[in-house]
C-alpha cells in the first residue's frame, strides 16, 4: 500500500463528517433523506441491515484472523484488529441508520454518520500511527 492510499480512508472519513454536518444544516434536505418514499424507506432499512450483518460477519473474521479471539497465543496482528474494529462499528453505525429510516426520525441517521466518520478518521489514523511506527522499526 502506498503512502498516498493510507490516507484515502482518512481523507473519506473527513468529508463523510463534513457531508452529514452540511445535510444536518439544511432541515429541507435532512427531512427529504429522512422520509423518502415509503417503498424506498422499506429498502433502505432492509439494506442496512443486511449491510450491517456483513460488516459484523466481517468483523468477526477479521479480529478471529488477528487472533483476538480465541486465536494465536504467539501475538495479535494490531492493524487487523484495528480494521475488524472499525468493521464493527461500521456495522453499528449501519443499524443506526436502520433505525433512522424505520422509524423516519433524523436522529438515529445523524447519529449513525457521527459513529461512521469519526471511527473512520480515528482507525485511519491509528492506522497511520503504526505505518509509520513500523517503517522507523524498520530503520
Amino acid at each position: 500500500m502506498t503512502r498516498l492510499e493510507r490516507f484515502v480512508p482518512l481523507l473519506l472519513g473527513i468529508a463523510a463528517l463534513a457531508l452529514g454536518t452540511a445535510a444536518g444544516g439544511d432541515p429541507a434536505l435532512l427531512r427529504t433523506i429522512v422520509t423518502p418514499l415509503p417503498l424506498v424507506r422499506v429498502a433502505l432499512v432492509g439494506a442496512t441491515v443486511v449491510l450491517g450483518l456483513w460488516l459484523l460477519g466481517q468483523a468477526f473474521d477479521r479480529i478471529g484472523r488477528a487472533g483476538g479471539v480465541a486465536g494465536p497465543a504467539d501475538g495479535i496482528d494490531i492493524a487487523v484488529m484495528l480494521r475488524g474494529i472499525r468493521l464493527v462499528l461500521l456495522g453499528l453505525a449501519a443499524f443506526a441508520a436502520a433505525g433512522g429510516w424505520l422509524v423516519a426520525e433524523p436522529l438515529p441517521l445523524v447519529v449513525a454518520a457521527v459513529i461512521a466518520g469519526v471511527d473512520v478518521v480515528e482507525t485511519s489514523f491509528l492506522l497511520l500511527v503504526l505505518a509509520v511506527r513500523g517503517a522507523a522499526a524498520e530503520r
